[in-house]
């Protein structure tokens, strides 16, 4: 399993356009943004007693947690994603789902899954059938990315970060979301073998230090 670093910070607005800018100068942006930014809608799985959301609120260094994702309300391409993190190490696993395939998972009608081609697919089955895996919230928020090639940099800056509370209706456009208490506006920088003094340097926030926040934590503050 090849592992990233990962840097968080949490910023305020004015770190924010600050930021941007620096940004739009150095880097290029992701081409898969629209209009330099995109709408990410994430379904976080947890078990019956919260293990996911203990682990990262207990700093456990080895953790995992299951979500499923879509951007910009394009449900034709949906991923699974096992998000695994070692100190300050990050890996992402990815396996695509369909539409009905999602539905069925939120439903609970999960025996199809045990004989999924997809190796992630089947891991999820084995875990909503041994630790009760099941789905516990949506969250919503507003990404930035930008990519710098040397070192496979990836940044990114988020925020109006939204929680679906304790609704799983997660292919509804218009389920309602609410804005997750006063979530601040994180900067996250992720890169392989090395980070290049440049976005070293253009990242560097005075009075910012790196951070654990947790959009799933942070969304888990209404239940």
């Amino acid at each position: 399993m090849d592992y990233r670093h990962e840097w968080k910070h949490e910023i305020n607005r004015a770190d924010l356009f600050c930021l941007r800018q620096r940004l739009r100068v150095i880097a290029s942006p992701d081409p898969y943004a629209v209009n330099g930014k995109y709408r990410i809608r994430s379904l976080y799985f947890d078990s019956p007693t919260d293990k996911a959301l203990r682990e990262k609120l207990d700093g456990v260094s080895r953790r995992e947690k299951f979500r499923i994702r879509y951007y910009n309300d394009d449900l034709s391409v949906i991923h699974l994603e096992k998000k695994s993190k070692l100190g300050g190490l990050g890996n992402k696993q990815i396996a695509p789902l369909t539409e009905a395939e999602t539905q069925t998972i939120i439903e609970g009608l999960t025996d199809w899954m045990a004989d999924h081609p997809q190796e992630l697919v089947r891991e999820l089955y084995v875990k909503m059938c041994t630790e009760g895996l099941r789905p516990r919230t949506i969250v919503d928020y507003t990404r930035e990315p930008f990519i710098y090639e040397p070192g496979n940099v990836r940044v990114t800056l988020d925020y109006d970060i939204r929680t679906g509370l304790g609704c799983t209706d997660f292919l509804n456009p218009d389920c309602v979301t609410v804005p997750a208490g006063d979530a601040p506006t994180i900067l996250e920088v992720k890169w392989d073998g090395f980070l290049p003094d440049i976005i070293r340097d253009a990242v560097q926030m005075p009075g910012r230090r790196v951070s654990a926040f947790s959009k799933y934590a942070q969304c888990r503050i209404y239940g």
